[in-house]
């Protein structure tokens, strides 16, 4: 989690750390080891640190060219500075509601989607107060409708960036599919591919009999009697086997890659019905709207 952002210990008793902010943007940026601020602060101070309006251009400027809104993440909002904060979001026109709930959640759902960010979605309520909630088996994060996020891990990560791009009012929301899956194990047990698997045994098979016939050949015919044929045979079946190991390696990989999904799958509570411990409970969990589907068929069955 960036150092930027404010901690507190988790209420529910876990023991945890947590971020949590109010608003979508100056509480992010605070400094949480500051001492408060001094109400006694004079007017004057506070007109001096002020930004005259042509500073504030010339830093919106610089702030628009030095980041990519679109393609906004985690690393560019640790790299921000308060002040590129303040130049580059203009506070009165954030969105907040149950409208940003919405634009977060098809966002995230979009994301998911392409397969940028990893979790189960769900609408819940607390305190009859909607919360967009996403975990994994790797943290959690709990949007709020005046766009606080609170939670902890990877997800909290990957949350964050989306609920402050979603909190500007000129930022287009991507269109998320009608149904959203999460990922087969096959799909992502597929490293280097089947077609690239085939391309390798295709290829160690040729150096393999290439190997072969040369040491056939200097074996049966008399006037093949140079040295260069069989260590060149023996060199073309040195890399056959090798690319043969390869090829098995890869697969065993992507084996062990296909279980180690479903078992990330079972700990996220697909298999059970319920969510991991480290995720809190909320109102009416017994009619919680699930925004993203759990892979189809046996997917969470090793066998076959």
């Amino acid at each position: 989690m960036g150092g930027s952002w404010p901690t507190a210990r988790d209420e529910r008793g876990s023991g945890s750390e947590h971020v949590y902010r109010r608003g979508p943007y100056s509480v992010a940026m605070s400094d949480s080891s500051s001492a408060p601020a001094d109400d006694g602060s004079s007017p004057d101070a506070d007109a001096d640190a002020a930004m005259s309006d042509a500073e504030l251009a010339a830093l919106r400027e610089e702030v628009e060219a030095k980041y990519d809104f679109e393609n906004f993440g985690p690393a560019d909002m640790a790299k921000m500075t308060p002040e590129e904060w303040d130049a580059a979001f203009d506070p009165d026109s954030w969105v907040v509601g149950e409208e940003l709930l919405d634009r977060v959640e098809q966002e995230l759902r979009y994301r998911v989607a392409i397969r940028e960010v990893f979790a189960v979605l769900e609408r819940v309520t607390e305190n009859g107060e909607p919360r967009i909630l996403a975990y994994s088996d790797e943290g959690y994060a709990v949007v709020y409708p005046d766009g606080s996020v609170e939670g902890e891990g990877t997800v909290l990560r990957d949350v964050k960036p989306t609920v402050a791009l979603c909190s500007m009012e000129d930022f287009e929301v991507n269109d998320a599919p009608e149904t959203v899956r999460l990922p087969e194990p096959e799909e992502v047990a597929q490293g280097t591919g089947d077609f690239g698997n085939r391309m390798l045994q295709i290829v160690a098979f040729g150096q393999l009999l290439g190997g072969f016939a040369l040491i056939g050949a200097w074996l049966v015919l008399p006037d093949l009697d140079s040295i260069i044929a069989p260590l060149a045979g023996l060199g073309f079946l040195v890399i056959g086997f090798f690319l043969f190991v390869v090829v098995a390696n890869a697969r065993l990989s992507d084996r062990f890659r296909a279980e180690e999904y479903r078992d990330r799958l079972r700990v996220m509570g697909l298999e059970g019905g319920s969510r991991p411990e480290f995720v809190p409970t909320f109102d009416g969990d017994e009619n919680v709207a699930s925004l993203v589907e759990a892979p189809e068929g046996d997917a969470l069955s090793s066998e076959g």
